[in-house]
């Protein structure tokens, strides 16, 4: 098949850019990026051609207007083209720039060679179909929170992290650079594990480092070989609400996690879970519609 992905192009106010991406991935897209001019943000998204009608595409179309009016805005302009094959993969990543996260950081694709101008530990990434870039706001938090969570960890104390769904590896590859010494990572998508190996190896870091499989939470807890200082959880607000009842089991008991993949009108149902289950709420992180939770055992 000549033409095997849909291209989606969404043209809409930059204050629903987190939004829309949201509905894209949700949506099944694999590989995004944007571009912000003024007020107007110019995203762009990828799909194979199998997993969508051109009734799909209009229910999504009918969606993206929905969440703008239901905020708001004007509804965003959208269109979807076919493209080949060999394209798709290139057409995101002329938009994709290096980008700095919190004080330590700075995301570089893989295809862009770092300047060694800057300080900060360079994090190499080329997420393929998997997600995590470093541009979506949920992953921008959940690695600032790693920063202040890993700030006062040294070589000499073991500290070991759990990443579920863990996308592309970015936050466990982060993790690992801030000063984790093991990172245990799983996603139900065997792309993303694919993934997280290739970035690992991009980035020089032992297999030892970072154990990922293809898997849930309960296969992470039976691979455990002790419960973890902490864990990481960038996923949907649904999904975590679920998991919630076991996270006790993946820490010890003085534990920490970050939840993100939360829309802010979704964190109050979350952190009331999170309290039934007898975790202790920390800090509140938010980025436009989006938002970072961090907890600790009671």
């Amino acid at each position: 098949m000549v033409n095997s992905w849909w291209e989606i192009q969404v043209l809409s106010d930059r204050s629903l850019d987190d939004l829309v991406f949201w509905r894209l991935q949700r949506f099944g897209c694999q590989g995004t990026a944007s571009q912000i001019k003024g007020n107007e943000a110019w995203i762009r998204a990828y799909l194979p051609i199998e997993k969508a009608t051109l009734l799909d595409m209009s229910a999504l179309a009918l969606w993206l207007e929905q969440d703008a009016i239901a905020l708001g805005y004007e509804s965003p302009d959208v269109k979807w083209d076919l493209i080949n094959e060999e394209d798709w993969s290139n057409s995101w990543k002329q938009h994709w720039q290096p980008q700095e996260i919190g004080e330590k950081l700075i995301i570089y694709p893989a295809w862009i060679t770092p300047t060694g101008e800057s300080d900060r530990q360079v994090l190499r990434l080329d997420p393929g179909s998997a997600f995590g870039t470093g541009a979506h706001a949920t992953t921008q938090l959940c690695l600032e929170a790693l920063e202040m969570r890993l700030s006062g960890v040294t070589p000499d104390r073991e500290f070991v992290l759990a990443d579920v769904g863990c996308g592309s590896g970015i936050l466990g590859i982060g993790a690992i650079m801030l000063g984790a010494s093991k990172v245990y990572a799983v996603d139900i998508d065997i792309m993303s594990v694919k993934a997280t190996h290739h970035n690992r190896k991009l980035n020089n870091i032992p297999e030892s480092k970072i154990w990922v499989e293809e898997g849930s939470l309960g296969h992470l807890l039976k691979n455990l070989p002790a419960p973890v200082n902490g864990f990481v959880c960038n996923i949907l607000a649904d999904v975590i609400v679920d998991m919630v009842p076991y996270l006790h089991q993946l820490t010890q008991p003085d534990g920490w996690g970050i939840l993100s993949g939360i829309l802010l009108e979704q964190a109050p149902m979350v952190i009331e879970v999170l309290e039934e289950h007898k975790w202790i709420v920390a800090t509140l992180w938010k980025q436009k519609e989006w938002c970072c939770i961090t907890v600790r055992s009671s």
